[in-house]
């Protein structure tokens, strides 16, 4: 276990104060942090094994560099799509076999950790889990990375303490992840604060990934919310993408289409290389399917 520093910070192992000079987390041939802006792209969820190997083949050829998807969801209603959770990872493996893509998910509970970790490159907190003290202690102590969203109500140094969890308890890969917060505001689904970047930028040196898609829960306003957040200094993007975002078993509403995604890919280029940035231009590759091995239960929805 990490031992604590002296500092007038109370967070202090993810503060400048702490260490001056930016964090790059890496893994395999990615560097989050690092003079490659990086953006994670795929659906909500993971609803048909179709579905996610033809996002992964397309978000890859428009040089997404990490696969997103939801195997476990947390959703208001109970009612609501839960995601298909181990069969959902088992997919999400495949989906990586095919394409050479990491993959990025969510784990709700300390519980599901060691699960989760056996199939994803990086662990991702969602917004209502941001102080689950509990979890954050147990993915101190996991060998991923941690995305770390923030909550839709707390402050920046909440956020920041919620990731000293992480990091007292021994795991200093943490991804810091703006995903929009709660306001008085009903025309978007949620306020993103991209003011959030160069702050967190100011006080920690933990990379910062931008969610367009939570941040504004519109389609239709992704696309300049990505720009914005790569002029304010964004390490990367987080995007929710669908091959028919219309027919999404979640999240359709704030979803890129394929082409839309290509599109978005190509418009934020010039935008990275003002900031001293680059976008990896991946070519794309045949996809290798594999047979179905275990059921038929992600061709349906549950």
């Amino acid at each position: 276990m990490i031992s604590k520093t002296n500092g007038s910070e109370p967070f202090k192992l993810v503060s400048r104060e702490f260490k001056p000079d930016k964090s790059i987390v890496k893994f395999g041939d990615i560097e989050i942090g690092s003079n490659e802006f990086i953006v994670m792209a795929g659906p909500c969820s993971v609803e048909t094994r179709e579905q996610i190997l033809e996002t992964a083949q397309a978000v890859k050829a428009a040089g997404a560099r990490i696969l997103r998807g939801g195997a476990f969801k947390p959703r208001t209603s109970p009612y609501d799509f839960q995601g298909l959770e181990e069969e959902g990872l088992k997919l999400l493996a495949e989906a990586r076999r095919a394409t050479g893509l990491p993959i990025i998910t969510e784990v709700l509970s300390s519980e599901d950790v060691e699960l989760v970790a056996e199939y994803a490159d990086i662990l991702q907190v969602g917004a209502r889990n941001m102080q689950n003290f509990k979890l954050l202690k147990r993915l101190g102590r996991a060998q991923r990375p941690v995305m770390l969203k923030r909550g839709m109500s707390s402050t920046i140094r909440e956020f920041l303490m919620a990731a000293e969890y992480i990091a007292f308890h021994g795991n200093s890969r943490i991804i810091l992840c703006e995903r929009g917060i709660r306001t008085f505001e009903t025309a978007t689904r949620n306020t993103l604060d991209l003011a959030m970047v160069p702050v967190l930028d100011e006080l920690s040196h933990l990379p910062v990934i931008v969610d367009p898609s939570h941040g504004t829960g519109k389609r239709k306003l992704v696309m300049p919310m990505a720009k914005a957040a790569v002029a304010v200094g964004a390490d990367g993007l987080i995007v929710e993408v669908h091959p028919c975002p219309e027919k999404a078993w979640s999240d359709g509403q704030q979803s890129l289409s394929l082409d839309e995604f290509a599109s978005l890919m190509e418009q934020i280029r010039p935008y990275a290389a003002l900031e001293g940035k680059r976008i990896a231009a991946t070519e794309p590759g045949p996809l290798r399917l594999e047979p179905m091995a275990f059921g038929q239960g992600a061709s349906a929805q549950v």
